[in-house]
């Protein structure tokens, strides 16, 4: 009969360490995403107030970037949640009393790998499709502007060449989407040179091609063998931009840019592959290599915090250990990855990396170890802390 009882009862706690741990994690990487992307975004706050666009068109722009940020920060918020959920149950000596129970470290440790294998779905997920189809939205979209003249001018405060000889001005642009003091000089006639003065302007962009329509404004003419130039009031005048537009403009997507299975099988006739073909292998194995950060983090942070603790001490250095564990780790995939584009034998260092620290975390959990400092930092880090405390202590 109590084996019968043990099941459900493990269940219930493996599904409470679960969704507690998802929770946590889903939090954490909210904030941290929002918090990294808001100071993104505020970069390129100049699209929707110089160039006239909508706060969903500035949302929609910006927040191409999200993928890639979700993508760097979700193994971070993993192990953030991880390291949560564990100090709380410590706290809360609920892994004293399940340790006392019988239960094996291992079997607490399956929730916190269940819910390891669910990021790393997503980072797989991410990283093969959505974050370059994110970075390949932007850069399109980059191209575009890039191309169209018209928000290349439009930039309020600024004098502006268009093209030799052609300089323009506007002091605003308005929230309607209006032009307002707006100055253009044309010295592209040797002969003639034309200023054309408006108060009020429009961007007009048919079929037919594009066009700055002024209105009440002046246009003087001043010919090379005239005294006096010739001006003329308007209601109404256009001006030609159509002619200073760029024509299409192939997009050459970078390695970044790159899904998943083209650094797989690349075009032979890709000219990026052609010209820098070892920072396709580099950019191939950190991508193979990213779901599998999540779960190592997991390992390390349960290899370190998972044991039962009974001194708040203990848990402060563990918490220490595992944050170096993971930066460790980290810090030699990324050496990996850039030093691998010169170097290939160098790719294998993730991969060693990896594998150490798999095998090392999960013999430390099966045998339900407790990874504790050498004795002489112990005592050393308790003696410091004393001394700090007499020292500004308050009299």
């Amino acid at each position: 009969m109590p084996a019968q009882g043990t099941k459900p009862r493990m269940g219930s706690i493996s599904r409470y360490i679960f969704r507690t741990t998802l929770g946590a994690f889903l939090i954490v990487l909210v904030s941290l995403t929002a918090v990294i992307w808001v100071t993104q975004a505020l970069r390129d706050i100049d699209i929707m107030t110089s160039q006239g666009q909508t706060i969903l068109v500035f949302i929609g722009i910006t927040g191409l970037i999200i993928p890639l940020l979700i993508l760097v920060i979700a193994p971070i918020a993993l192990l953030i949640a991880v390291a949560h959920v564990l100090n709380k149950m410590s706290n809360d000596s609920e892994i004293i009393v399940m340790n006392a129970a019988g239960m094996s470290p291992w079997i607490l440790f399956r929730a916190f790998l269940a819910a390891a294998i669910v990021v790393s779905v997503l980072v797989a997920t991410i990283s093969a499709y959505f974050a370059p189809k994110g970075l390949r939205m932007l850069r399109d979209w980059l191209t575009e502007v890039r191309a169209n003249v018209v928000s290349n001018i439009v930039q309020p405060g600024r004098f502006t060449a268009i093209e030799s000889g052609v300089t323009i001005h506007i002091r605003e642009r308005r929230p309607n989407g209006q032009l307002a003091g707006i100055f253009l000089d044309d010295r592209r006639n040797s002969n003639e040179r034309i200023t054309v003065l408006s108060e009020i302007g429009e961007l007009l962009d048919n079929s037919s091609g594009t066009y700055l329509v002024l209105q009440k404004g002046i246009v003087q003419r001043h010919e090379t063998n005239q005294r006096d130039p010739a001006m003329v009031v308007f209601d109404r005048y256009a001006f030609d931009l159509s002619q200073f537009a760029g024509g299409a403009q192939a997009v050459r997507y970078s390695i970044r840019e790159r899904y998943l299975w083209q650094l797989l099988f690349p075009d032979p006739k890709d000219q990026f592959y052609i010209e820098q073909p070892d920072q396709f292998r580099a950019e191939l194995h950190d991508r193979l290599m990213a779901p599998f950060y999540p779960i190592a983090f997991v390992v390390i942070a349960y290899a370190y915090l998972g044991a039962p603790r009974t001194t708040r001490q203990s848990r402060t250095l563990s918490m220490l250990g595992a944050i170096g564990g993971v930066a460790m780790l980290r810090l030699i995939g990324f050496a990996s990855t850039v030093f691998g584009a010169a170097a290939p034998w160098m790719l294998s260092l993730q991969y060693l990396a990896l594998a150490t620290a798999f095998g090392l975390g999960f013999y430390v959990i099966r045998r339900g170890l407790i990874l504790e400092p050498p004795a002489f930092i112990t005592d050393w880090l308790t003696a410091l802390t004393e001394r700090l405390s007499q020292r500004f202590a308050t009299p």
